[in-house]
This record gives structure tokens, C-alpha cells and sequence, in this order.
């Protein structure tokens, strides 16, 4: 089943492979944008976009890679599926290096293309989901309390409640009411949840 808002953008300077690639992903429910070069895309493209990208490694002006690294640059999150038509292990191996979800050689079988796909729409959607509790954890730990962030950087640091409270120089109790409370706005309820949302705060 294609989700609805994911679209494949085809960067190819082959009028003929455009087209090809574009009928045969409409045909099969998938949501297509096509791009001549790619210079085209760059100019168009927009950090909000999700799905993935088909891009010829071989194009007059910009070639595939040189986007590819590019788009890297700019931390676009569109998995990148590199098609070709003279592949070789030193432009994988380039391709790869770079992140490339796939690299596929013209003519294509079909099935592993749309594999290849579908594997690069979960993976942007994994990348996606992981963005957003990051960017979700960031808010919780900013509505913590300056004592309450104190006595989370002591406790991930594996301090127990009797060593954190004569080094902030409360209770034993002050420092469990804290405690709670930090674990209650952050959501977590076991000591690892908390080392992993603080974490997200160092980065």
C-alpha cells in the first residue's frame, strides 16, 4: 500500500527513462515528480519533502553523485536510489559512501525496483520518526527545573539518592521528590530511559 504524501522524485536526463520510470510508478499507485537534471531539483527542493529519490549517475551537467553529495551537504532526508546504466564497483562503492539506499542497473527489473523503494520510503520514515522524538525529548528537557536537571546529570551518572543529596546539599527525600517529578515530565519511569533522553540534551 503507497502512502499518500511519500512521492518519488526522478532526477534523469534521459526524456525516455522519465517517462518510462513515471508510468510505470503511476501505473503501480506511486506519486511521481520528475526533474531533467540535477540543477532542476536542487533549485526545487524542499526540506519538508518526504519519499525518495531515483537519480541517473550519468547526466550532462551536474551527475548523480555530485547531487547525492550535495543533498548530503544539506542534510536533505530523501533516501537516495542511484540508477545506471554502466554500473561498475567503483561508482557503488561511491554511491554508497555517500548513503545511497540502493544502486540499481538499467534495464531494471522491475520487482527489486520497487523493493528498493518501499525499503527507502521506511527507512526516510524511520529517520523521520527518530528526528521527531529527538526534537519531542528536547522539549520535555527544556520544561525541567534547573534542580531538577542537576539532580538528572548526577542520578544518569549513576549516583544514588544518598550521594546526590549532600552534593546539591538537600534531603534525601528533597532529592527523591525531584526525582519523580523529572521522571514524570519526561515521561519515562526506569533510570535507562532517563540516560537516553538526557542524552539527546548533549548533542
Amino acid at each position: 500500500m503507497v502512502t499518500s504524501n511519500l512521492t518519488v522524485f526522478i532526477v534523469d536526463d534521459d526524456p525516455a527513462v522519465r517517462d518510462a520510470l513515471g508510468l510505470l510508478l503511476g501505473i503501480r499507485g506511486y506519486r511521481t515528480a520528475l526533474f531533467s537534471c540535477g540543477e532542476d531539483f536542487l533549485h526545487s527542493w524542499r526540506p519538508e519533502w518526504a519519499g525518495c529519490l531515483l537519480i541517473d549517475i550519468r547526466m550532462s551537467g551536474m551527475d548523480g553523485l555530485s547531487l547525492q553529495r550535495r543533498l548530503l551537504e544539506l542534510k536533505c532526508m530523501l533516501p537516495i536510489i542511484i540508477i545506471t546504466g554502466h554500473g561498475d564497483v567503483a561508482l557503488a562503492r561511491q554511491a554508497f559512501k555517500a548513503q545511497a539506499s540502493d544502486f540499481l542497473e538499467k534495464p531494471f527489473d522491475h520487482d527489486k525496483l520497487l523493493t528498493a523503494i518501499d525499503e527507502a520510503f521506511s527507512r526516510e520514515a524511520h529517520a523521520r520518526g527518530q528526528l521527531q522524538r529527538q526534537v519531542e525529548g528536547l522539549a520535555l528537557l527544556r520544561a525541567l527545573t534547573p534542580r531538577e536537571r542537576e539532580v538528572m546529570q548526577l542520578v544518569v551518572t549513576g549516583q544514588h539518592n544518598r550521594d546526590i543529596a549532600p552534593a546539591l546539599g538537600i534531603s534525601v527525600r528533597t532529592v527523591e521528590v525531584h526525582k519523580a517529578r523529572l521522571m514524570d515530565k519526561l515521561g519515562v519511569d526506569n533510570v535507562a530511559d532517563l540516560v537516553r533522553i538526557s542524552m539527546l540534551g548533549t548533542g
